[in-house]
C-alpha cells in the first residue's frame, strides 16, 4: 500500500472512530459498587467534558458573539456526539434550526438563565450531583440550581403538567439506569447551536458505570414532529475527584437581568420628564 493510500486509510478510520460515539472502551471485569438496595451506586458529583454543549454535531471553531472577548469568547471546535454525526431533521424543522443558530444569542433559553432541560443539563460545562435511593433518584445541577426527580419503578405514573426538566420515570436493567423523560416545554434547546424539539419529544437515557469514576451516558431522542426518526447521542461523564468537591451555587438570574428586563428601563429623557412632572406637582 502506497504512503498516500495508507494516509487516506488512516484518516478514514480515525473519522469513523470519532463519528461513532457509541464505541466505548469498557473494563469487562469491572463490577460496579452497590448501593444499600443492590443497585449500581451512581452517587457522587459528575461532569461532562467536550463541546457538546456548543453543538451536538461535529463543528469547526468559530468566533464568538462578542468581539470584545477575543479568543476567550471564541467557540471551540469539536467532534460530535450524535451517532452518525447528523441529526435527522424534517426539512421545515431544519430551517428553524438554522434560523435559531443564526440568532442563538437572542433566543437560547440558557443565555437567560432558564433551566436547560433534558438531555442538555447533563453535558453542560457545569457539575451535577446524583443522590440515589430505591424509590427516587435526584439530579441536582449547578447551572441555575436546576433539579429533577426521577421516580423509580412507577411506569404508570403520568405527568400532571408540562415542566422544564420533564417527567422522569426510571428503572434498572442490569447495571444500567434507564430514564424515560417526557412532557417538557418545547422552548428548551439541546445546545447553543439552535437544535430544538417540540413538546412531543421523549428522551430515553441510559447511565452505565464502566469504571469506578466514569459513566457512559446515552440518550435516544424521539420527536416525530421535528425529526424523521429517533437518534442517539453518547458521551462519557466523569466523577469529580478533587478534595472537598461540592456544588457551588450558581444562581445566574442576576447576571441575565439586563437581557431579560433591560427593555423596561426608562430612558434618560423619560426619567427627566417624569422628574419635572413631579416637581410641578409638588409646587
Amino acid at each position: 500500500m502506497s504512503v498516500s493510500r495508507l494516509f487516506r486509510f488512516g484518516i478514514s478510520v480515525l473519522a469513523m472512530l470519532c463519528l461513532s460515539p457509541v464505541l466505548v472502551a469498557q473494563d469487562v471485569d469491572f463490577e460496579p459498587p452497590r448501593d444499600p438496595w443492590g443497585n449500581p451506586d451512581l452517587n457522587g458529583i459528575w461532569q461532562a467534558m467536550g463541546t457538546a454543549y456548543w453543538d451536538l454535531e461535529t463543528h469547526a471553531s468559530r468566533a464568538g458573539p462578542l468581539w470584545q472577548l477575543g479568543a476567550i469568547g471564541a467557540i471551540p471546535g469539536g467532534v460530535g456526539v450524535v451517532e452518525g454525526d447528523s441529526i435527522p431533521y424534517r426539512p421545515e424543522a431544519l430551517a428553524q434550526k438554522l434560523d435559531n443558530m443564526a440568532n442563538w444569542l437572542e433566543r437560547d433559553p440558557v443565555v437567560r438563565c432558564y433551566m436547560p432541560g433534558i438531555p442538555r443539563a447533563n453535558y453542560m460545562p457545569y457539575p451535577f450531583q446524583i443522590f440515589q435511593t430505591d424509590n427516587n433518584i435526584l439530579f441536582s445541577y449547578q447551572f441555575a440550581s436546576s433539579t429533577r426527580n426521577v421516580f423509580m419503578n412507577r411506569p404508570d405514573y403520568e405527568a400532571p403538567i408540562l415542566t422544564v426538566m420533564g417527567h422522569n420515570l426510571g428503572h434498572w436493567e442490569g447495571n444500567t439506569l434507564h430514564i424515560r423523560t417526557s412532557d417538557q416545554y418545547d422552548w428548551t434547546w439541546l445546545d447553543h447551536s439552535g437544535n430544538w424539539h417540540s413538546e412531543a419529544m421523549v428522551v430515553a437515557e441510559r447511565f452505565t458505570l464502566i469504571g469506578p469514576n466514569t459513566i457512559w451516558y446515552e440518550a435516544t431522542i424521539d420527536d416525530p414532529e421535528v425529526y424523521t426518526r429517533p437518534w442517539t447521542i453518547a458521551l462519557p461523564l466523569y466523577r469529580r475527584l478533587e478534595k472537598g468537591v461540592r456544588l457551588v451555587e450558581f444562581k445566574c438570574q442576576e447576571y441575565s437581568e439586563e437581557i431579560l428586563y433591560g427593555h423596561l428601563r426608562q430612558s434618560e429623557e423619560a426619567a427627566a420628564a417624569l422628574e419635572e412632572l413631579r416637581r410641578e406637582q409638588d409646587q
